[in-house]
Protein backbone atom coordinates (compact mmCIF):
# COMPACT_ATOMS: atom_id res chain seq x y z
CA UNK A 1 0.00 0.00 0.00
CA UNK A 2 1.41 3.39 -1.04
CA UNK A 3 1.07 6.12 1.56
CA UNK A 4 0.46 9.31 -0.44
CA UNK A 5 0.32 12.51 1.56
CA UNK A 6 -1.45 15.75 0.77
CA UNK A 7 0.04 18.82 2.46
CA UNK A 8 -2.89 19.92 4.62
CA UNK A 9 -2.01 23.49 5.56
CA UNK A 10 -4.35 25.27 3.14
CA UNK A 11 -5.99 24.74 -0.26
CA UNK A 12 -7.68 21.89 -2.12
CA UNK A 13 -6.71 19.14 0.32
CA UNK A 14 -9.98 17.16 0.54
CA UNK A 15 -10.35 17.11 -3.26
CA UNK A 16 -6.97 15.39 -3.65
CA UNK A 17 -7.75 12.98 -0.80
CA UNK A 18 -11.05 12.05 -2.48
CA UNK A 19 -9.36 11.49 -5.85
CA UNK A 20 -6.59 9.32 -4.32
CA UNK A 21 -9.19 7.30 -2.38
CA UNK A 22 -10.48 5.87 -5.66
CA UNK A 23 -7.11 4.41 -6.69
CA UNK A 24 -6.20 0.85 -5.66
CA UNK A 25 -3.17 0.32 -3.43
CA UNK A 26 -3.14 3.98 -2.30
CA UNK A 27 -3.68 5.21 1.25
CA UNK A 28 -4.22 9.00 1.16
CA UNK A 29 -3.05 10.88 4.27
CA UNK A 30 -3.33 14.51 5.35
CA UNK A 31 0.15 15.81 6.21
CA UNK A 32 0.73 18.58 8.75
CA UNK A 33 3.86 17.60 10.71
CA UNK A 34 7.53 16.71 10.14
CA UNK A 35 6.79 13.18 11.36
CA UNK A 36 4.04 12.79 8.75
CA UNK A 37 6.32 14.18 6.00
CA UNK A 38 8.85 11.51 6.93
CA UNK A 39 6.25 8.70 6.98
CA UNK A 40 4.69 9.16 3.51
CA UNK A 41 5.98 7.62 0.28
CA UNK A 42 5.06 10.71 -1.74
CA UNK A 43 3.42 14.10 -1.29
CA UNK A 44 1.00 16.36 -3.17
CA UNK A 45 1.32 20.12 -2.68
CA UNK A 46 -2.24 21.25 -3.45
CA UNK A 47 -3.61 24.35 -5.12
CA UNK A 48 -4.48 27.25 -2.84
CA UNK A 49 -2.58 30.40 -1.93
CA UNK A 50 1.17 29.96 -2.39
CA UNK A 51 2.25 32.88 -0.20
CA UNK A 52 0.10 31.61 2.68
CA UNK A 53 1.35 28.04 2.24
CA UNK A 54 4.96 29.21 2.15
CA UNK A 55 4.50 31.19 5.37
CA UNK A 56 2.82 28.20 7.05
CA UNK A 57 5.66 25.87 5.99
CA UNK A 58 8.04 28.23 7.80
CA UNK A 59 5.74 28.85 10.79
CA UNK A 60 5.28 25.10 11.39
CA UNK A 61 9.01 24.42 10.81
CA UNK A 62 8.29 22.11 7.85
CA UNK A 63 10.20 23.82 5.04
CA UNK A 64 13.67 22.32 5.57
CA UNK A 65 12.43 18.77 6.23
CA UNK A 66 10.17 18.84 3.17
CA UNK A 67 12.92 20.27 0.95
CA UNK A 68 15.37 17.58 2.14
CA UNK A 69 12.90 14.75 1.42
CA UNK A 70 12.30 16.09 -2.10
CA UNK A 71 16.02 16.52 -2.80
CA UNK A 72 16.57 12.98 -1.48
CA UNK A 73 14.09 11.69 -4.10
CA UNK A 74 10.62 11.60 -2.54
CA UNK A 75 8.04 11.88 -5.35
CA UNK A 76 6.18 15.19 -5.14
CA UNK A 77 3.46 16.79 -7.24
CA UNK A 78 2.60 20.47 -7.05
CA UNK A 79 -0.72 21.70 -8.48
CA UNK A 80 -1.10 25.44 -9.13
CA UNK A 81 0.13 27.00 -5.86
CA UNK A 82 2.05 23.77 -5.24
CA UNK A 83 3.87 24.31 -8.53
CA UNK A 84 4.83 27.80 -7.32
CA UNK A 85 6.22 26.29 -4.09
CA UNK A 86 8.40 23.88 -6.09
CA UNK A 87 9.82 26.40 -8.58
CA UNK A 88 13.33 27.79 -8.25
CA UNK A 89 12.41 31.08 -9.96
CA UNK A 90 9.25 33.20 -9.84
CA UNK A 91 7.94 36.09 -11.92
CA UNK A 92 7.33 38.75 -10.95
CA UNK A 93 10.48 38.31 -8.87
CA UNK A 94 9.55 37.36 -5.35
CA UNK A 95 10.71 35.04 -2.58
CA UNK A 96 10.89 31.37 -3.60
CA UNK A 97 9.85 28.69 -1.13
CA UNK A 98 11.20 25.17 -1.70
CA UNK A 99 13.13 26.12 -4.89
CA UNK A 100 13.77 22.49 -5.86
CA UNK A 101 12.46 22.27 -9.44
CA UNK A 102 14.32 23.93 -12.31
CA UNK A 103 11.36 25.91 -13.62
CA UNK A 104 10.55 29.61 -13.86
CA UNK A 105 6.89 30.22 -13.00
CA UNK A 106 4.79 33.29 -13.73
CA UNK A 107 2.32 33.71 -10.86
CA UNK A 108 -1.35 34.45 -11.68
CA UNK A 109 -0.36 34.34 -15.35
CA UNK A 110 -3.91 33.74 -16.51
CA UNK A 111 -5.30 36.67 -14.52
CA UNK A 112 -7.80 36.99 -11.70
CA UNK A 113 -10.36 34.52 -10.37
CA UNK A 114 -12.82 35.84 -12.98
CA UNK A 115 -10.40 34.76 -15.74
CA UNK A 116 -10.45 31.12 -14.59
CA UNK A 117 -11.27 28.67 -17.37
CA UNK A 118 -11.55 25.04 -18.42
CA UNK A 119 -10.28 23.28 -21.51
CA UNK A 120 -9.25 19.76 -22.54
CA UNK A 121 -5.98 18.38 -23.86
CA UNK A 122 -4.31 15.11 -24.69
CA UNK A 123 -1.18 14.74 -22.58
CA UNK A 124 0.55 11.72 -24.18
CA UNK A 125 2.60 10.82 -21.09
CA UNK A 126 -0.57 10.80 -18.99
CA UNK A 127 -3.49 9.71 -21.20
CA UNK A 128 -4.24 8.98 -24.85
CA UNK A 129 -7.70 10.50 -24.32
CA UNK A 130 -8.39 14.22 -23.81
CA UNK A 131 -8.52 15.13 -20.13
CA UNK A 132 -10.17 18.17 -18.54
CA UNK A 133 -7.87 20.98 -17.44
CA UNK A 134 -9.22 23.50 -14.93
CA UNK A 135 -7.28 26.72 -14.44
CA UNK A 136 -8.08 28.85 -11.36
CA UNK A 137 -6.00 32.05 -11.03
CA UNK A 138 -3.40 29.82 -12.58
CA UNK A 139 0.31 30.30 -13.05
CA UNK A 140 2.20 28.82 -15.97
CA UNK A 141 5.82 27.87 -16.56
CA UNK A 142 7.79 30.39 -18.59
CA UNK A 143 10.97 28.35 -18.96
CA UNK A 144 12.48 25.04 -17.88
CA UNK A 145 15.95 23.71 -17.19
CA UNK A 146 17.67 21.03 -19.27
CA UNK A 147 16.51 18.13 -17.07
CA UNK A 148 12.83 19.15 -17.16
CA UNK A 149 10.41 17.34 -19.47
CA UNK A 150 7.55 19.50 -20.78
CA UNK A 151 4.37 17.39 -20.61
CA UNK A 152 1.72 19.85 -21.81
CA UNK A 153 1.23 23.30 -23.30
CA UNK A 154 -1.97 25.33 -23.58
CA UNK A 155 -1.85 28.29 -25.96
CA UNK A 156 1.92 27.70 -26.15
CA UNK A 157 2.26 28.16 -22.36
CA UNK A 158 3.80 25.29 -20.37
CA UNK A 159 1.17 23.98 -17.94
CA UNK A 160 2.64 20.59 -16.95
CA UNK A 161 6.23 19.45 -16.50
CA UNK A 162 8.30 16.79 -14.79
CA UNK A 163 11.84 16.74 -13.45
CA UNK A 164 12.93 13.37 -12.06
CA UNK A 165 10.80 12.84 -8.91
CA UNK A 166 8.91 16.15 -9.28
CA UNK A 167 5.67 16.77 -11.19
CA UNK A 168 4.11 20.22 -11.61
CA UNK A 169 0.76 21.21 -13.10
CA UNK A 170 -0.72 24.69 -13.27
CA UNK A 171 -4.21 23.20 -13.58
CA UNK A 172 -6.36 21.45 -10.95
CA UNK A 173 -7.09 17.78 -11.82
CA UNK A 174 -8.55 17.29 -8.33
CA UNK A 175 -11.63 19.43 -9.12
CA UNK A 176 -12.61 17.29 -12.14
CA UNK A 177 -14.01 13.77 -12.28
CA UNK A 178 -10.96 12.50 -14.19
CA UNK A 179 -8.21 10.78 -12.19
CA UNK A 180 -5.69 10.35 -15.04
CA UNK A 181 -3.10 12.73 -13.58
CA UNK A 182 -3.45 11.19 -10.12
CA UNK A 183 -2.93 7.74 -11.66
CA UNK A 184 0.12 9.04 -13.54
CA UNK A 185 1.55 10.35 -10.25
CA UNK A 186 0.91 7.00 -8.55
CA UNK A 187 2.79 5.34 -11.46
CA UNK A 188 5.66 7.77 -10.88
CA UNK A 189 5.76 6.79 -7.20
CA UNK A 190 5.80 3.07 -8.04
CA UNK A 191 8.70 3.57 -10.46
CA UNK A 192 10.73 5.66 -8.01
CA UNK A 193 10.40 3.92 -4.65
Amino acid sequence: MLKVGVLALQGSVSEHIDMLSGINNVLPVKVKTIEQINEVDALILPGGESTTMGKLLVAFNLLDSLKKRIIDGMPVWGTCAGMILLSNKLLPKTHTHLAVMDICVRRNAYGSQAASFETTAIIPSISSDPIPLTFIRAPYIESVGKQVEILCRVDNNIVAARENNMLATSFHPEVTNNDSVHRYFVGMIENII
